[in-house]
């Protein structure tokens, strides 16, 4: 008898369990399509990334990476409510709901990832980076060496500032760090003469200086004290919506590696659509298949995100190639065909 109680009992208690996760199987990609709008939070602060241009809108690599989520979410790339935060208020960010998504220069570490961490879902990298430090050309600074005792603008709670720690407590160099809640504040610092470097990721060193008075007054160390992997970010208890993020990421890249571009999205749709015999760029452009069904999109969500942002090299080129206002080489972002580190799995 106590058996059966017991059996009924546990019986009892897996289906309650069962009842509550149907009920909190709601993914945030269905708030977003209901609301017909993504909320993505960006820094807004850092050229070439995402800033406010001369024309009121928000433009950069981040800015386009939100665009390619709202075109492959809503089939619009305009939809898109951009959402600026400093590093300390991102993550809270996600977790109270005031954001849909970060794309905001995050690194994907392991505490942030861990779901018992920052329990976060980062898509893949959008962008191989790497801390160093700028220093006045009058200085007479030319390493981390030379920087034994001085005073180091950084901003607080984020990798940056462990990393310049680690890299000084290696090298047995003490040094005075002078915290800031955010970048802008990180570079008044700077050039007020309240440090005598400045710490970022190398991209950020190479975004602030392009809007210096005097930009060659100012160079950035060789010294590259760690790797910074930047990627899109969400809660990490919601799959679905990580899912989607992730191989929204892949598309950009698998498009570059097919050479399927912006200005030729449409004739390639028409040249799979037409032959039979092209069964991998039908499934990529979903003229066959239900790959976009499997994470909660339309099968055609490639079509969509490259029509409206090009494919990751497009995206690169336009905001960080070498026409543009923060020219950085490309180097590790480079496809793995041409010597860099992106690649995408299958579209199988």
């Amino acid at each position: 008898m106590r058996r059966i109680i017991f059996g009924m009992l546990g019986l009892s208690m897996l289906l309650a369990s069962c009842a509550n996760t149907s009920q909190n199987n709601t993914s945030r990609l269905d708030l977003i399509k209901n609301r017909d709008e993504l909320i993505c939070g960006v820094s807004g602060k850092i050229p070439g990334f995402s800033f406010l241009g001369s024309k009121g809108s928000y433009q950069g690599l981040d800015v386009d990476i939100c665009k390619a989520f709202a075109a492959a979410f809503l089939g619009d790339a305009k939809k898109v409510q951009y959402r600026p935060l400093t590093a300390a208020e991102r993550f809270t960010a996600i977790k109270t709901g005031e954001i849909d998504l970060l794309s905001r220069n995050t690194t994907f570490t392991f505490s942030r990832d861990a779901f018992r961490g920052n329990g976060l879902s980062f898509a893949p990298v959008v962008f191989h980076d790497g801390q160093g430090l700028m220093v006045k050309t009058g200085s007479k600074i030319n390493s981390i060496k030379e920087l034994s005792g001085k005073s180091i603008c950084v901003g607080s709670g984020t990798t940056t500032e462990q990393n310049i720690n680690d890299a000084f407590e290696v090298a047995s160099l003490p040094y005075k760090p002078i915290k800031y809640q955010d970048l802008n504040q990180v570079v008044a610092g700077y050039l007020q003469g309240r440090c005598s470097a400045m710490t970022s990721d190398r991209s950020q060193l190479a975004a602030a200086r392009s809007g210096f008075k005097n930009p060659s007054s100012h160079i950035i160390l060789d010294d590259v004290l760690s790797k910074e992997p930047l990627a899109p970010a969400s809660d990490g208890r919601d799959y679905l919506l990580a899912d989607a993020m992730r191989w929204v990421v892949f598309a950009l890249i698998s498009a570059e590696e097919q050479g399927i571009t912006q200005e030729n999205v449409y004739q390639k749709l028409q040249m799979a659509q037409e032959n039979p015999q092209l069964k991998p760029m039908r499934r990529f452009l979903g003229v066959e298949g239900d790959l976009g069904e499997k994470i909660g999109l339309n099968n055609d969500f490639v079509v969509k995100v490259i029509s409206a942002t090009g494919n990751y090299g497009e995206i690169y080129n336009r905001n960080l190639g070498p026409n543009s206002a923060v020219p950085i080489p490309r180097g590790l972002n480079h496809l793995y065909s041409n010597g860099g580190v992106h690649i995408a799995p299958p579209f199988n």
